[in-house]
């Protein structure tokens, strides 16, 4: 056993000698070049691109109750020159959901991103819609915010007066 451990030990010492050895071994000296930049290729947009611009880019539904109304609108107008085609709107999270108009949007028109957040939701929210179209400004992040209150509902009948006289 003696034997085997000293012959594997010898081993280990060999191949690490080998290594130490390999990094004493000099390498000629290459001057290193900095890579060279490419030459910075303008971001060529078409003049003639539709534009969509926004109204707001943030929608604030302040504080509201609980289960209260969560449908929102962003409104927006094409300022191109070209007819404005919404390809896709996505909310950050399945509790916002956005609707894209589905016909183009002609220069010079205006339109509606309808948008509806889950009210049921209690708390603080902070969501963004991402709109991509084939506009110059092809993706366009919108946000939403809000405070949803828990709030209870009344009673269907009121309590039982206990004072007084009782009526039949």
């Amino acid at each position: 056993m003696k034997k085997y451990f000293l012959t594997t030990a010898a081993a280990i010492l060999t191949m690490i000698s080998g290594v130490s050895a390999q990094d004493k071994v000099a390498t000629p000296s290459v001057p290193v070049q900095a890579p060279v930049a490419a030459p910075a290729q303008e971001e060529k947009t078409d003049p003639n691109a539709a534009v969509i611009k926004f109204d707001q880019e943030v929608l604030d539904y302040g504080t509201i109750n609980k289960g209260d109304e969560p449908l929102r609108l962003f409104k927006f107008t094409n300022d191109g020159k070209s007819p404005l085609i919404i390809t896709n709107c996505q909310g950050s999270c399945g509790c916002t959901v956005p609707e894209c108009p589905k016909e183009s949007i002609m220069p010079g028109q205006s339109g509606e991103l309808k948008v509806r957040y889950d009210t049921k939701r209690i708390g603080n929210f902070n969501k963004t819609v991402t709109v991509k179209s084939n506009a110059s400004n092809s993706v366009v992040y919108l946000k939403i915010k809000g405070v949803v209150l828990d709030v209870k509902k009344p009673d269907a009948f009121p309590a039982k007066k206990t004072d007084g006289p009782a009526s039949n």
